[in-house]
């Protein structure tokens, strides 16, 4: 039941994801940007081939490689019941969640679609499944930091 639920929990967070890009790449692209909170925040169409910052641009095949191997080590991690909790696990589906996300775009259109723009500072534009990520990354950190035990220190109590 718990595989399932972790499936669909994943499934759900892709879903919304793709809707958000193809609202994006149907409605925004042809505008180009959409002022939320002016000087803030916009809505801006970009078709991202790197990584943040266009890093790494056009290899696409290397980032769905390591979204694999990446997949891999979290269903794997998950298997094995290494994570103790359920902020863990969860954290850990939220960043599967994303990587499938932006994996879909790569392998789809061969570039990513991004929309968020943070305008008052520099930063890259981002979309969805890059705010799964990082809230995943964040959320595993907590975990790891604050929570996790390691066996050895279980087994010595």
């Amino acid at each position: 039941m718990y595989i399932l639920m972790s499936v669909l929990a994943v499934l759900t967070m892709v879903a919304v994801d793709q809707a958000v890009k193809y609202w994006a790449v149907t409605m925004l692209a042809p505008v180009g940007s959409i002022p939320l909170v002016p000087g803030i925040l916009q809505l801006t169409y970009v078709e991202n081939r790197g990584a943040a910052f266009s890093i790494l641009e056009n290899q696409i095949w290397l980032f769905v490689v390591l979204a694999l191997v990446i997949l891999c080590g979290i269903a794997y991690v998950l298997q094995t019941g290494r994570i103790q909790t359920t902020l863990g696990k969860l954290a850990l589906l939220v960043i599967a969640a994303g990587a499938v996300g932006n994996t879909i775009d790569r392998v789809i259109h061969h570039y990513v679609v991004d929309m968020i723009e943070v305008t008052f500072i520099h930063f890259p534009v981002f979309n969805i499944a890059d705010i799964y990520v990082c809230v995943g990354v964040a959320l595993f950190a907590v975990y790891y930091l604050f929570i996790h035990k390691d066996t050895e220190e279980t087994e010595n109590k």
